[in-house]
């Protein structure tokens, strides 16, 4: 997965951000919004399922079943301790009023993408409203590669940031036990965004449009084309990849050697740093390739179809592990082709050669196993990715903090109550 650089998470450069941002999201130049992130966005809801469906409880059943949990909780004089409507009882093991995460604490961690900040904080705030001590997320917050081993371990409960399949060669390591890392850790499949995560390579629209560039394949065959993109003059045209500790990197260095694209090779260092060079490059109309992905506020600023657009990839990684990484049959894509060419370049269709991957919470399995309440929160917990989206834009044009996290998830449950709490209720039920 991606993010920003690890030793400031949050930060990004505001030279590129918009000003009237700050205002209100909607004050973008005309297409910049709904461009970058409807055209992207849209298409993965349609193809992958809408994230923000929630369970078949109805409107009705979930505001009398709140209201109930609100009487039983404020009248601390109920004379009838065991009326179904009025309490919630699990074989006698809940007392009047409890909520289930009462006397349960939880430690909970995030990855090191900003992108992740805000649903990984809603989800913290819904547990708090079920009862649950829960450590704030930035406490606990790593790469992919130290993030698994630490649940593993149970030094964290979960977390919100896991991106599957490509995040499943992390379950492949051994802990001093003997046991394997992903013997202790428990995917929550369908939870938080079932293929939202839409990734792949932008290009320089303008560039690519009078060189006819349709394909990093393409670019890799043609000395005209890699070279314009060989800043070093090592004979190898460089594109912007992934820091050295998430799982991006290891796919990319991967499908290069799967590829043969032996006349491309991938920069790494600190994203934001990249991203910065990469967008200036592309506004100045010069040749830059980036990988990036959704939902982020990056795409906000390179505008897909106005300033860059997304490049096809037309040799598809496969499971054979080629650099023979441990774990790297995981790294497989199945490629995606739901944008158009309005956004997106292919000579035959756009194939991004990156599957849209799945979004979701994974936790330690023991602690899971004592914590069915939260299961069930996890479970029912899926933000609409639009929303996460424009979340992130709110937090780009935000000082990055902590606080700004805080601020902007507390103003998405309040502006969505009805839907958290129907998650809320999915909890209440399982607890």
């Amino acid at each position: 997965m991606v993010g920003p650089d690890h030793e400031s998470p949050g930060k990004r450069p505001t030279v590129y951000i918009e000003p009237n941002w700050g205002e209100t999201h909607m004050k973008m130049t005309k297409k910049s919004l709904w461009l970058a992130l409807l055209a992207s966005f849209a298409l993965v809801a349609a193809a992958c399922g809408d994230s923000s469906d929630t369970n078949d409880a109805s409107t009705d059943t979930t505001e009398a079943d709140t209201a109930e949990a609100e009487e039983s909780t404020d009248d601390d004089a109920m004379e009838d301790e065991s009326s179904d409507d009025e309490a919630m009882e699990d074989d006698g093991a809940m007392e009047e009023g409890a909520l289930p995460g009462d006397g349960k604490t939880a430690n909970m961690g995030r990855a090191n993408w900003s992108s992740g900040y805000v649903h990984a904080q809603i989800l913290h705030d819904l547990m708090e409203e079920i009862g649950y001590d829960v450590s704030s997320p930035d406490g606990l917050e790593f790469a992919p590669d130290l993030g698994y081993q630490t649940m593993a371990r149970g030094e964290m409960d979960f977390w919100a940031n896991s991106w599957y399949p490509g995040h499943l060669s992390w379950w492949e390591g051994d802990l001093p036990d003997g046991t394997r890392i992903g013997d202790n850790l428990e995917r929550l499949e369908g939870s938080v965004m079932p293929g939202g995560g839409l990734q792949g390579m932008l290009v320089t629209k303008s560039w690519a449009e009078e060189n006819g560039v349709t394909s990093l394949d393409q670019i890799n065959g043609d000395e005209a084309l890699w070279s314009q993109l060989d800043s070093d003059g090592n004979g190898k045209g460089e594109f912007y990849g992934c820091p050295e500790d998430w799982t991006c990197d290891d796919i990319m260095a991967s499908q290069i050697a799967f590829a043969g694209w032996d006349q491309l090779e991938q920069t790494q260092a600190g994203y934001d740093a990249m991203f910065a060079e990469f967008l200036t490059k592309a506004q100045a109309g010069e040749p830059a390739i980036i990988y990036t992905w959704t939902p982020t506020a990056y795409l906000a600023q390179a505008i897909p179809g106005e300033t860059t657009m997304w490049l096809s990839v037309n040799t598809l990684l496969d499971d054979s592990n080629p650099l023979d990484r441990e774990g790297g049959e995981a790294y497989e894509q199945e490629g995606y082709t739901g944008l158009g060419d309005d956004v997106c370049l292919g000579e035959d269709g756009c194939q991004l050669g990156w599957t849209a991957a799945d979004i979701e919470i994974t936790a330690n399995k023991a602690w899971l196993a004592d914590n069915p309440a939260a299961e069930a929160l996890f479970y029912a917990f899926k933000p609409p990715l639009i929303d996460m989206a424009i979340a992130g834009v709110a937090l780009s044009d935000s000082d990055g903090s902590q606080a700004a996290v805080e601020q902007i998830s507390a103003d998405w449950i309040a502006d969505n109550r009805d839907v958290a709490d129907e998650w809320i209720a999915a909890a209440m039920a399982a607890g």
